[in-house]
């Protein structure tokens, strides 16, 4: 009998071998949100005033971008190797697969499409009818507490705490480790998170998680 039913991964960092998909759009303009990002760090702006600014930078260097041209930088976008094999093993065993990011939903959305995940829930960049950006973004992701979307899968997958796993790299997702009965720091970016993980695994391929959630019991 399988030990857990759901796992929830964190995009950003994990899925991806970058910091973040938002950064990743900044790398393709040229743009550098060090000031904002900063600000959003020590609260000075919040998740949603960071998205809007985010954005208007992008437009004020690419008036015309749109929904396109966010597809074509993130068909570009560095993966972490490993996601196709790790998502067809769990899902053979009967677990279900969620991504659960405070990056871009659009991104979210073809990594999901792309290697199967059961659903996929991230931030948006908002669009007109004509696939333009209007400069406004939606939090659909609480960075401060990822744990609330956790128990929103937890609830709708008809499963509980201990039968969830939770993949993070980042502060951001101690709050999902909380929130479930296995945590994995994968590649963490800092010492808390590690330390608030089960198990730390620093790999280039995200299927050396497969071990501790499918023979738990062995470790």
């Amino acid at each position: 009998m399988r030990k857990y039913d759901l796992v929830c991964f964190d995009m950003d960092g994990v899925l991806t071998s970058i910091r973040s998909s938002w950064h990743w759009v900044n790398l393709c303009l040229d743009v550098n949100n060090e000031e904002t990002y900063w600000a959003y760090l020590k609260k000075e702006i919040d998740q949603t005033e960071f998205m809007r600014l985010d954005i208007a930078q992008w437009k004020a260097v690419m008036p015309e971008i749109n929904k396109a041209t966010l597809i074509r930088f993130f068909r570009d976008m560095p993966l972490t190797g490993g996601i196709q094999e790790t998502i067809a093993c769990l899902r053979s065993n009967g677990i279900k697969c969620v991504i659960v990011s405070g990056g871009i939903s659009l991104a979210a959305q073809m990594i999901a499409e792309e290697f199967g995940f059961d659903e996929y829930i991230a931030d948006v960049v908002c669009l007109d009818q004509d696939g333009n950006l209007t400069g406004e973004g939606i939090m659909n992701v609480d960075l401060d507490d990822k744990g609330i979307t956790v128990r929103h899968f937890i609830k709708k997958y008809g499963t509980t705490k201990e039968r969830t796993v939770s993949v993070g790299n980042s502060y951001t997702d101690i709050p999902m480790f909380m929130n479930s009965g296995l945590s994995i720091a994968f590649n963490p970016s800092d010492e808390y998170t590690s330390e608030a993980a089960d198990f730390t695994v620093v790999s280039d391929n995200i299927s050396d998680i497969l071990d501790h959630i499918l023979h738990q019991d062995d470790d």
